[in-house]
């Protein structure tokens, strides 16, 4: 006769092989009332496969809610019983960890805060000794593989078998548009390095807003993601944390609805090629350096206004010359040709020169 613990285990068994995964609650867990809740009214949709809450929030800046801590656990329990949906947390120490297990966390997280840190990746490895429980690695808050890799690593080598990642965006100075900017590339590396690990994408923490997420999440099927973290609450506007980059259950179920996924069937696996991937990931791609030379420009204007209120002419031919060194060497060790490398920034200063003309003539 199945015990409860092999009745269990086997629910996260289940839950962890889907395909698409899909995982989502509240960013903080608040009230037993709020998560219980948002527990119910995710399983009614029938579209959520893990249920995630905050239970220690690392923040930014101190003042800020930080989490209800241990006290939350039970209610993430009570939730799994009432609605039969796994559970996960983030966890960034050990006693974290052993608080989780404890309570019957099905599936673990790093954030994206501990792993940019080794000791801290090193502590939550060594308390994961001898557990069999899949742990999820978000990448790190600064765009470095090395440092997801590592982080992958570490926990290998605590004797976790089941180990994925999550994409969740990095900082990025100057960007505007998402709260992460996503730099597709770094994730479809990791992916090229570790064929074999699951890899989630969390649009969330990517977007910081709600209005774009649904782009994202797209974006994220597009290139062949494993499946998606979104956040839900059922009162967003009034989250105690990140309130404008969570949705309602009916909400997330709508958006799930609408993504075009393209496994759903034999025919469309057969229909997207390996040379269709390739086209997605070239077309994400496009989009960061368009958004990287839309940030170029601005810069630029701004090197135009310093000009104009300093009588200073515009081509500074000394400058140019350093540009064009500096990216032949650059391409020379990405193995791209001078005449390429010539006529693209050749291209892009022409497109300097004519914003700091509007403004040097305004």
């Amino acid at each position: 006769m199945q015990t409860i613990e092999q009745a269990k285990n086997e629910a996260g068994q289940k839950a962890w092989t889907k395909r698409p995964l899909i995982i989502s609650g509240p960013c903080s867990a608040e009230t037993e009332e709020q998560v219980v809740q948002t527990a119910q009214r995710l399983a009614a949709t029938g579209k959520v496969d893990m249920l995630r809450a905050g239970i220690w929030k690392p923040r930014t800046k101190p003042g800020m809610f930080e989490g209800i801590g241990v006290k939350g656990l039970p209610w993430l329990l009570q939730a799994k019983k009432l609605t039969g949906i796994p559970t996960t947390v983030e966890v960034a120490t050990g006693k974290q960890v052993q608080d989780a297990l404890h309570f019957d966390v099905d599936v673990l997280w790093i954030g994206a805060r501990t792993t940019v840190n080794p000791f801290s990746v090193q502590e939550v490895a060594d308390a994961l000794r001898g557990v069999d429980v899949p742990v999820l690695i978000k990448n790190p808050i600064n765009p470095d593989l090395e440092l997801w890799s590592g982080a992958v690593e570490r926990v290998a080598r605590s004797g976790i078998k089941q180990i994925g990642l999550i994409h969740r965006g990095f900082s990025s100075y100057g960007n505007t548009e998402y709260r992460n900017a996503p730099m597709w590339h770094l994730a479809i590396e990791m992916k090229r390095r570790n064929p074999e690990l699951l890899l989630i994408n969390d649009p969330s923490h990517i977007c910081g807003r709600r209005d774009i997420l649904m782009d994202v999440a797209q974006k994220a099927i597009d290139l062949d993601f494993d499946g998606l973290m979104i956040e839900s609450h059922i009162d967003p506007d009034n989250a105690w944390s990140d309130a404008k980059q969570q949705v309602t259950p009916e909400k997330l179920a709508e958006m799930l609805g609408e993504i075009k996924w393209r496994h759903e069937s034999a025919e469309e696996i057969e229909f997207i090629t390996a040379l269709e991937k390739l086209r997605e990931q070239i077309n994400h791609l496009d989009d960061e350096l368009i958004q990287l030379l839309g940030q170029r420009m601005k810069i630029a204007d701004k090197i135009g206004e310093y000009k104009k209120n300093n009588n200073v002419t515009i081509l500074q031919t000394s400058r140019w010359n350093q540009i064009l060194e500096r990216a032949f060497a650059k391409g020379d060790a990405l193995g791209l040709s001078r005449e390429f490398i010539t006529k693209y920034f050749d291209a892009v200063h022409m497109e300097s020169i004519n914003h700091q003309n509007k403004i040097m003539n305004s």
